[in-house]
């Protein structure tokens, strides 16, 4: 025999998921100090430098 399923409980289950998972993306977007957040973008700008510096062809734009 099936289980009866209440689907007024279901949707707000669904719903609470979805509301933690976005809780969960804003803690680790907003939570991060500003110094971090800093020395990140730092090493990405850093790691880009270095890869646009290996380039064989430059592009139509670096004259």
């Amino acid at each position: 025999m099936t289980e009866i399923i209440n689907l007024k409980n279901v949707r707000k289950q669904k719903a609470r998921a979805d509301k933690d998972k976005a809780a969960e993306a804003n803690r680790i977007k907003h939570g991060t100090p500003t110094a971090l957040r800093r020395l990140e973008d730092g090493r990405k700008t850093q790691a880009e430098q270095r890869i646009s510096g290996h380039r064989l062809e430059k592009d139509a734009d670096d004259n």
